[in-house]
């Protein structure tokens, strides 16, 4: 009787081209699983921070009081640090003397957009990879199937006799690769569109921050 094949035992027995598209592609599986966790993390956390300072930003706390503990939080993210920059800005043009109030919001907002920039950038870094790995993945799948058909067919015609049982193991063992392509390539593909959407959350959450702070510190100005 035939020895019944594995997927194990077809890894191992197949060319020396297709193992090393095998490995790549595992290779680039589990930089994306890093990848993923690490940003989930990231991202659970930058939610968490921004719903604490904003429950703690509406409760009427004192801006001054609230400036001076996120100084103390080098830590913080997103909002916090909005808050700081925003603030901070406009602490230091009412001090140099600004006499035209468009003057301090203009410089107040810039300040504010910066700081809504990098940590967008920060949020968002390196998620490329993923899409660039959901993007290649299937192609370099393919590839290696497509060597390890022709190197079964190539061996096939030297052997000068083709039955099922001797194509289907070079075939099975071509086709793993395109399974591991797409094994690699959908979780990229989700963790990208994933963690696309919630940094688009998060820029439209930092953006209504930023008007409703803008018109505080307007409000404030004004009454000198």
């Amino acid at each position: 009787m035939q020895e019944p094949m594995s997927i194990v035992k077809l890894i191992l027995d197949a060319s020396l081209m297709v193992k090393l598209v095998m490995a790549g592609l595992m290779l680039l599986s589990v930089l994306s699983w890093g990848l993923i966790l690490q940003k989930t993390a990231l991202l659970r956390r930058a939610r968490r921070e921004a719903e604490s300072f904003e429950r703690t930003f509406w409760s009427g706390a004192d801006l001054n009081r609230l400036y001076e503990d996120s100084g103390r939080h080098n830590a913080a993210l997103g909002m916090e640090k909005i808050f700081s920059a925003g603030f901070g800005e406009f602490l230091k043009l009412r001090r140099q003397g600004a006499s035209a109030l468009s003057d301090v919001m203009d410089g107040t907002r810039r300040a504010m957009r910066a700081a809504a920039q990098r940590e967008l950038d920060e949020l968002d870094a390196h998620t490329s990879f993923l899409a660039t790995v959901g993007s290649v993945s299937p192609y370099i799948g393919l590839f290696g199937t497509v060597w390890g058909i022709m190197h079964a067919f190539i061996g096939l015609g030297n052997a000068g006799q083709a039955t099922l049982a001797t194509v289907a193991p070079g075939i099975a063992e071509a086709l793993i690769a395109t399974a591991i392509g797409l094994f690699a390539a959908i979780p990229a593909v989700v963790g990208y569109n994933r963690f696309s959407y919630d940094v688009d959350r998060l820029a439209t959450r930092f953006d209504t921050f930023m008007e409703e702070f803008s018109n505080i510190l307007q409000r404030l100005a004004t009454r000198g």
